[in-house]
């Protein structure tokens, strides 16, 4: 073809190259949505999935592992509000936790839904995840998935070594910021045990639910440890393993990704409120 060379082979080669991560996405956002669908038909339910999974920036190549963050907790609060009371909530859990406000403000929201809330998590739920995780009526777990601890951390320091420093020492042989430190992680210790008690009304009886507080928060164990199915049953906790397979072929669809994709989706057409009218 006249005026048709090799050079704009190549420069059609680098368009199309540069256009397929984009195509990709958008197939793949397509999928999921239809999966929602095809999900909340057969449950009955408002889907809504929290998933984070460790992204690549893509120009340094650094892994970062992304968590439950402000912009999260807007999202998910946007779908709780707009579901109808009446609707069941499935909520699809794998994320490493992240900020305790934003995983609180999930928590609430969830125990406040008036209609039935199922939590599933098909690999693992820690930290802030294990918290949403109370805040259901039944949690779903995949046979070898994990809850984790829910003890606060304030930086790289876990909050209750910080206070076991002050039973550790005399006061006079410890430096004023680790005293700061100390108070602060206490504090914080107190804070997350009396959201999870809170969390947990209704679902336990209030002494059970003061003691799975406690020992959530403590931090009898590392952050990192697995709380499996059996121990979270011996703990009390309403767990099931009955994990609808539709949920773990859901998860294939969240790729190990190179580009940042939404880590909060759901059917904003389903499930949402009516419009009150005037006097209603």
């Amino acid at each position: 073809m006249e005026g048709f060379d090799i050079g704009s082979l190549i420069w059609i080669f680098f368009i199309l190259s540069a256009l397929q991560p984009m195509f990709q996405r958008r197939m793949l956002e397509s999928m999921r949505m239809r999966q929602i669908r095809r999900l909340e038909r057969s449950r009955g339910s408002r889907v809504i999935l929290l998933v984070h999974r460790q992204e690549t920036m893509s120009f340094l190549g650094f892994p970062l592992m992304r968590y439950i963050d402000i912009n999260d907790s807007e999202a998910v609060l946007r779908a709780v509000h707009t579901t109808d009371n009446t609707r069941p909530l499935d909520i699809i859990l794998h994320t490493p936790g992240g900020m305790v406000i934003a995983a609180t403000q999930i928590a609430r929201a969830v125990k406040a839904h008036p209609g039935k809330v199922t939590v599933f998590v098909p690999h693992f739920a820690m930290s802030g995840g294990t918290l949403i995780a109370l805040a259901a009526d039944e949690i779903v777990m995949s046979p070898h998935a994990t809850l984790g601890p829910i003890d606060p951390q304030l930086g790289n320091q876990p909050a209750a070594s910080l206070v076991k420093v002050l039973e550790q020492k005399p006061v006079q042989k410890i430096e004023d910021q680790t005293l700061i430190n100390a108070d602060m992680g206490a504090k914080a210790i107190d804070q997350v045990q009396k959201t999870a008690r809170r969390l947990l009304e209704g679902t336990l009886p209030a002494e059970r639910a003061e003691e799975v507080a406690r020992i959530l928060s403590e931090g009898r164990w590392t952050h990192d440890y697995p709380i499996f199915c059996d121990e979270a049953r011996e703990l009390g906790l309403p767990v099931s393993t009955a994990m609808p397979t539709e949920i773990l072929d859901m998860m294939m669809l969240y790729p190990q990704a190179i580009q940042r994709s939404p880590s909060v989706e759901y059917n904003p057409e389903s499930g949402r409120r009516r419009p009150m009218l005037p006097g209603s």
